[in-house]
């Protein structure tokens, strides 16, 4: 274990130690909301709630600086809860356990929630914050960002007041983002029907393990292995050779991780048992050769075990099909911007176990029409196997306006604190910028933090130096806005 409180800026890690020790699951954020209301109180200021749970404190101006712009700063309360297979933890009560590897630090076995915990902490410091001359600054604090962007999606926008808005949600250093793509997810329920264990078959246990996985947006074009796609193309290819029925199927959990780890219940013939090892480890080390370097650690495990019951021939392959022909990672590049991805789609969990099957996508794009198109696809393969299919309305995008007076404050604090024209980009993944945009129009906008790597997984990590270059860099804009 490593103590935050002796990193710097310690404000910021102060926070952070608090925050990694407060429950703050999606759609469970209570505690880290009080959290933010006795910093607010302890310093004597005001804060504002909605009715979704949204909190905005207001720091007045100092001194000679009470007609600067208000400047809104936005962070999300919640966080992706991912943990390694055989670690017990209970993200709504177990405190977030960390420790320091050279340059970086990154919980122990879970998600380290530096997204977007970090960029919470940044404001709880400006709350704290007593040494220094700024406008005024209204910190706005959203709930559910992870699971469908719910706080920004319900704010009510009376309770802000500014129309420039710095969002603390982007992960490069020294970057500096002014667009995102917009998504939607799609849910297909398959019933399904069971019986008996056929006599002369066997069960047994595949798994999928050893992925890397990640964010669905900031890594869909790293080529990440999606642990259900894998494992559905090898028994999809088994089952052309061979009688094969499910008993259930789990992959993934969240609609913005990569799934890292599959596991699925098959039955096979008594007398093609070793046939069937044998193929799937032939299968899995040809599929090791695509990924390379990527996926160093992808394995496949295959053990004896037992089940009374399995899917149904023709209900066995409905599920197989699905997962085989739903689209994973990168469907089209930006024709302009070299790396930067138009669209994309996760296929992110599948629950098939008892009589009902859910398999839910994540799809991205900054196209509207893009992303519909896709949508219509997935909507398509579901219906083609007989699954109810449940489409909530997209989340819209954030289109860059290169002309942003914030943009161009950003940009020269940037080149005057680290010598080097910063770059600007978009970011493929969905940001909260563009469901606030929407909602206070004319609201002019940029997206910066320091280095966070691999989240929404348990290789998660925190670059300690960037925080402190970026707390630098942070208080002298808001200083000179």
């Amino acid at each position: 274990m490593v103590d935050l409180k002796t990193l710097e800026p310690s404000s910021v890690w102060g926070h952070f130690d608090e925050i990694r020790r407060t429950p703050r699951t999606s759609k469970n954020e209570e505690a880290m909301r009080q959290y933010v209301k006795k910093v607010a109180e302890r310093n004597n200021l005001s804060y504002k709630e909605d009715s979704i749970g949204n909190i905005v404190v207001t720091v007045p101006a100092t001194s000679g600086k009470e007609n600067s712009p208000i400047v809104v700063l936005q962070s999300h309360l919640d966080m992706v809860c991912e943990k390694d297979p055989g670690v017990e933890h209970d993200f709504d009560k177990d405190p977030i356990q960390v420790t320091q590897k050279g340059e970086y630090l990154y919980a122990v076995g879970t998600t380290l929630g530096a997204d977007n915990g970090i960029g919470v902490a940044i404001e709880l410091a400006v709350m704290d914050k007593k040494d220094w001359q700024h406008g005024p600054i209204e910190c706005l604090f959203t709930i559910d960002e992870e699971t469908g962007l719910t706080g920004a999606k319900e704010l009510d926008a009376s309770i802000v007041t500014g129309k420039i808005l710095i969002n603390l949600d982007t992960e490069e250093h020294r970057m500096i983002y002014v667009g995102c793509a917009g998504g939607g997810d799609t849910i297909m329920t398959l019933d399904t029907k069971k019986s008996e264990l056929p006599q002369g078959f066997t069960a047994m246990e595949v798994t999928i393990s050893g992925l890397k996985g990640g964010h669905s947006g900031c890594d869909i074009h790293v080529g990440k292995g999606n642990a259900v796609k894998i494992l559905a193309r090898i028994l999809w290819s088994l089952r052309q050779e061979h009688s094969l029925y499910l008993n259930k199927f789990i992959g993934g959990d969240k609609h913005n991780a990569i799934p890292r780890n599959a596991v699925a219940i098959v039955a096979i013939a008594d007398d093609k048992r070793s046939v069937f090892v044998d193929a799937c480890n032939t299968k899995l080390n040809n599929i090791k050769d695509e990924f390379g370097h990527i996926e160093p650690d992808l394995a496949i495990t295959i053990t004896d075990t037992e089940c009374s019951e399995v899917l149904v021939e023709g209900d066995s392959d409905k599920v197989l099909m699905l997962l085989v022909t739903l689209p994973h990672g990168v469907l089209a590049m930006n024709p302009d911007i070299g790396d930067l991805v138009n669209t994309s789609n996760n296929l992110a969990k599948v629950h098939c176990e008892g009589n009902k099957c859910l398999v839910q996508t994540s799809t991205r794009s900054s196209l509207k029409e893009a992303l519909e198109n896709t949508r219509e696809q997935i909507a398509a393969s579901g219906q083609f196997v007989g699954a109810v299919v449940e489409q909530e309305e997209a989340y819209p995008g954030w289109k860059p306006d290169l002309s942003s007076p914030i943009l161009q404050k950003v940009k020269e604090q940037y080149r005057e604190t680290f010598g080097e024209e910063p770059e600007v980009k978009a970011i493929h993944a969905g940001l909260e910028c563009g469901v606030i945009g929407e909602k206070i129009p004319g609201m002019d906008m940029v997206s910066i933090g320091p280095q966070i790597e691999n989240p929404h997984s348990p290789s998660e990590r925190v670059h300690i130096q960037s925080v402190a270059e970026f707390w630098k860099v942070f208080c002298q804009i808001l200083e000179k806005i």
